[in-house]
């Protein structure tokens, strides 16, 4: 194209809806004392909990269910022992079972939840 000609009009697109992403889950029915131990590290955990607690926080609650209830009792186990050298104590422990799947094919999942308060 020599420099005085124009090119032509693009033709007219019609405006659609932008795209939006899927996104994870929103935490805002979990409350911000809960920790819910899923498939990370486990001091990525320990370190939630550490940052949590000196930020002010009495009680926290740790979340877990089916394979992970082990990994969750040994994250508390290390943040009592490891970080708060018995000022973090065990304030309740509620185990549970959640009916997942749907109707035909619904199976059992243990669950557990940890209550921790510290203290002065």
């Amino acid at each position: 194209m020599t420099e005085n000609t124009q090119r032509p009009p693009a033709p007219h697109i019609a405006p659609t809806a932008p795209y939006i992403a899927p996104t994870a889950p929103h935490r805002s029915n979990i409350p911000s004392n809960t920790v819910l131990v899923g498939q990370k590290p486990l001091m990525a955990y320990c370190t939630a909990i550490v940052m949590q607690i000196n930020s002010g926080t009495k009680e926290l609650s740790v979340k877990a269910r089916g394979r992970v209830i082990s990994k969750a009792v040994d994250i508390v186990e290390v943040c009592r022992r490891r970080f708060f050298d018995g000022k973090l104590s065990i304030k309740d422990v509620i185990i549970g079972t959640e009916v997942l799947g749907e109707e035909g094919q619904t199976r059992n999942v243990s669950t557990i939840e940890i209550k921790l308060a510290k203290s002065d």
